[in-house]
C-alpha cells in the first residue's frame, strides 16, 4: 500500500483545507480595495516642494523638471534600503501606471547625485539605481482653509511600499510657506 491510500479521504481533506486556505490567510484581505483615484488634477498644481519620510524632499517646476532628494525605492525596491539624490523629470499622465484609474505622477531620476542607505535598514542593501522611475498616486485630503486647491481639498504624492500587497503608503505633502 502506498502512503497516499493509506487514510486517503482524510489525507485528501487536510491537502484541500491547506490549498484552500493558506491562500486566503497569506493576504492583506485589502489587498483588492479601491485605490483612491483624482481625474481632476491640473499640473499648475503640482509644481513646488514636496516633503516625506525622514528628510525626503522632491521639488517640482512647471517646465517638467525634478530635483529629488533621499527619496526611497517604491513597492519590492522600499525593502532594498537604498534611498537616492538627483535630477530629473516629472509629468503628470492619465496613462494607466499605477494602481487605480486616475491621473498619475511619473517621476524619473535621471542623473544621480547621490545615494545612502535609510537608518532602520537592517539586511544588506543593494546598491542605488543611477536611474529610477516612481509612479506616484494622486489623492485629495482635507487641509486647513487657506491652503484648499480645487473642490477644497488639497493634493497629496504618494506610493506603496513593501509587499504591495500590505498598502503601506509613502506619502509626499507640499512644503508649507509661511507668509
Amino acid at each position: 500500500m502506498t502512503p497516499w491510500r493509506a487514510g486517503t479521504a482524510a489525507k485528501r481533506r487536510a491537502v484541500l483545507l491547506a490549498a484552500c486556505v493558506l491562500p486566503l490567510t497569506a493576504c492583506n484581505p485589502h489587498q483588492y480595495d479601491e485605490v483612491p483615484a483624482v481625474h481632476d488634477a491640473r499640473p499648475t498644481e503640482l509644481p513646488g516642494t514636496w516633503l516625506g519620510y525622514d528628510h525626503t524632499t522632491v521639488t517640482l517646476t512647471p517646465d517638467g523638471k525634478a530635483t529629488i532628494g533621499l527619496l526611497d525605492g517604491q513597492e519590492w525596491d522600499f525593502d532594498e534600503g537604498w534611498r537616492v539624490s538627483g535630477t530629473g523629470t516629472w509629468k503628470l499622465t492619465t496613462h494607466r501606471t499605477g494602481w487605480n484609474d486616475g491621473q498619475h505622477v511619473q517621476l524619473t531620476l535621471t542623473t544621480r547625485t547621490g545615494s545612502t542607505t535609510r537608518p532602520e535598514a537592517t539586511s544588506p542593501v543593494s546598491p542605488a539605481p543611477s536611474t529610477y522611475t516612481w509612479t506616484f498616486e494622486l489623492r485629495r485630503a482635507e487641509k486647513a482653509e487657506e491652503a484648499k486647491g480645487a473642490e477644497g481639498k488639497e493634493l497629496e504624492l504618494y506610493f506603496f511600499f513593501g509587499d504591495p500587497d500590505s498598502r503601506s503608503t509613502y506619502v509626499l505633502e507640499r512644503q508649507r510657506t509661511d507668509a
